[in-house]
């Protein structure tokens, strides 16, 4: 229900808009302390209504970070790819889901999202409390667990819309809160990370 609600308001955002908060968003992005010191940034591209990704991408390649990108596997979990620019993208159509920009070179492996510094995760919303409220498809959760198994701890940061940053999300068990979250207007910190920033 909540998801469908989410998913209503950004369907109904023009282009414009869309490209409107992909600049802004990029623009407070890379001023994050944590993507000012990353070597390599697990991302994603993103699709329809989503707030717009592809100039954080090419603004981290130009300052010489190693980008990775996902490509979506049949079980739903991730394998990773690096982005060498827009010229680097698939367009992958995966049954009946939407299509996906995909990186169209070499596979890297489900675990090469370990070697990140900085995850960036799509999402539909993120509450108080840092809890973020995915598409449902899980394949978000697989790479959460997997850093967990290999005692990874990148940042883990969140891009969304200001209307998308919520009193109280629903929480499964399995979930773990974000770090940070990045909108058009400004970042939030979570966690012991809000703690560090406010001394």
């Amino acid at each position: 229900m909540l998801r469908r609600e989410f998913l209503a308001v950004r369907s109904r955002l023009t282009a414009d808009d869309v490209r409107e908060s992909a600049a802004a968003l990029a623009e407070r992005a890379l001023g994050l302390p944590e993507l000012v010191r990353a070597r390599t940034v697990a991302a994603y591209v993103s699709v329809g209504g989503e707030p717009g990704t592809l100039a954080l991408l090419d603004a981290l390649r130009a300052r010489g970070v190693r980008v990775l990108l996902p490509a979506l596997l049949p079980d739903n979990d991730l394998d990773w790819g690096a982005y060498t620019g827009e010229g680097s993208l698939a367009r992958v159509q995966h049954g009946g889901k939407m299509a996906l920009f995909e990186p169209a070179g070499e596979r890297l492996g489900p675990d090469a999202v370990t070697a990140a510094d900085v995850v960036l995760l799509p999402g539909l919303a993120v509450d108080a409390r840092g809890m973020r409220l995915g598409r449902g498809g899980g394949s978000y959760d697989r790479v959460l667990a997997r850093l967990e198994r290999a005692g990874a701890h990148p940042a883990l940061v969140v891009l969304l819309y200001d209307s998308e940053v919520v009193e109280l999300v629903p929480e499964e068990a399995h979930d773990r809160p974000v770090d940070a979250v990045v909108t058009p207007s400004g970042v939030r910190r979570f966690g012991d990370g809000a703690r560090a920033a406010d001394r």
